[in-house]
């Protein structure tokens, strides 16, 4: 299947493009499209991958389902328009920048600034009806997202992911991923987040360009 997405993206995926799951997904996604008012609009829909080519990515952030309000959500993970107010979930995000590193918190909620530094924002599941949360669970994007895991944890090395939210810490892909970081790193602490994180976690030390 033909996906429009970044080519690096698509040349690294088109293996998942071409599974069954994904031709199900894509159906189904289509006929949500024409039928239902979808999170984000079509154009945005792999925005984040288009805009954080997969040899530039640096940062994994994992969050779980998209804004399910049309004013908020636009392809990139916690990421807000201007004009909105900035939802308690980037907010916390915000603040553990601003406790770790003593960066003022930003006026402003869009990541572009991050996802153009190598910060890629994503949701387990990319798409959802507007106003019904999680209503896209369970159709294969959680597979998709796997996929686009382990590829990133096969292909790259010295990425930091960082998983905000239950269902994010669940994914098979990365459970995987830090068992195994365990065995190779025993002295090393994995983190995991839900959406109030541990005050004292040392995560945005990773790198301060970015949090410009």
């Amino acid at each position: 299947m033909r996906v429009k997405i970044e080519e690096s993206w698509r040349t690294q995926l088109q293996e998942e493009f071409d599974k069954p799951y994904f031709a199900r997904l894509a159906a189904f996604v289509r006929e949500e499209y024409r039928t239902q008012r979808i999170c984000p609009v079509n154009r945005d829909l792999f925005r984040v991958f288009d805009l954080c080519p997969f040899d530039r990515v640096r940062v994994v952030i994992l969050g779980q389902d998209p804004y399910p309000d049309p004013r908020f959500y636009y392809g990139i993970c916690f990421s807000v328009p201007d004009g909105v107010p900035i939802p308690g979930s980037l907010q916390n995000i915000f603040r553990e920048v601003h406790d770790d590193t003593g960066r003022p918190v930003p006026a402003s909620g869009r990541l572009e600034r991050w996802v153009a530094q190598g910060v890629l924002s994503m949701n387990t599941i990319l798409t959802t009806r507007a106003f019904q949360s999680g209503s896209h669970r369970g159709r294969g994007w959680e597979e998709f997202s796997d996929a686009v895991i382990r590829r990133l944890s096969e292909r790259r090395d010295h990425l930091v992911f960082l998983l905000w939210g239950a269902a994010a810490q669940q994914k098979a892909a990365l459970k995987a991923l830090i068992e195994q970081l365990k065995e190779e790193y025993p002295e090393e602490t994995v983190h995991g987040h839900n959406e109030f994180a541990a005050k004292d976690c040392p995560c945005f030390n990773v790198k301060e360009e970015f949090i410009q």
